[in-house]
């Protein structure tokens, strides 16, 4: 019991700084992380070995913040990129800032 009441704090915590208008994404960070993680896997479904068309296509599924957030955690949990919560938050506010431009 004491370990699941640890488990819930810390993902409450987590969530929280998050969530919290303090937090400020590492736009950089997010940068370094889609080179990393997403640009080739991008370069090979788009066919033309380009990683950012699949951003900037006009039929992308990505069509409000709340999608390109829930589209960044899909990637990370079925690819198993061992992204942690901020460096999620951190490549949604590289790829809002650079292709997105959401509010």
């Amino acid at each position: 019991m004491l370990k699941k009441s640890i488990i819930t704090v810390s993902l409450t915590v987590a969530l929280t700084a998050i969530a919290s208008p303090a937090f400020s994404a590492d736009i950089n960070n997010g940068k370094t992380l889609h080179q990393a993680k997403c640009y080739q896997c991008h370069a090979e479904k788009s066919g033309l070995g380009n990683g950012d068309i699949i951003y900037t296509r006009a039929d992308r599924k990505v069509k409000d913040p709340a999608r390109l957030k829930f589209m960044v955690n899909m990637c990370n949990t079925e690819l198993r990129l061992d992204l942690f919560p901020e460096d999620e938050a951190d490549l949604v506010a590289y790829l809002n800032q650079q292709f997105y431009k959401f509010k």
